[in-house]
């Protein structure tokens, strides 16, 4: 399966305080991403059960160019340059499908 452009991310806030900020960060930049982004077919941030200063995202992108064009985004620069405020560590992890099931685009 060689379709899309995936990774997961994992951010640990450092309290929280910088949670509840780093979800309001999170609220705006979504709306540029739902509104300008007709690429980016899934961009869902978690919570960890048990884990409440944890934030798991996981974005899929209809290729490596609309990966791109994502992070070439004012509202996704801006998430980049504001995020670390909130930090204590981030992870992020590239994917390569094997296998599965994407809804078909519109």
């Amino acid at each position: 399966m060689s379709e899309g452009f995936s990774l997961v991310v994992r951010f640990t806030l450092r309290d929280e305080k910088a949670a509840a900020e780093f979800d309001e960060l999170c609220a705006r930049t979504l709306e540029g991403i739902k509104t300008n982004e007709p690429q980016t077919l899934a961009y869902v941030i978690h919570t960890p059960e048990g884990e409440p200063l944890v934030r798991v995202f996981y974005e899929l992108y209809a290729d490596r160019a609309a990966f791109d064009a994502h992070e070439d985004q004012p509202h996704t620069k801006r998430f980049l340059a504001e995020r670390e405020q909130y930090l204590a560590g981030v992870e992020v992890t590239f994917l390569d499908a094997i296998a599965g099931k994407v809804a078909a685009q519109k």
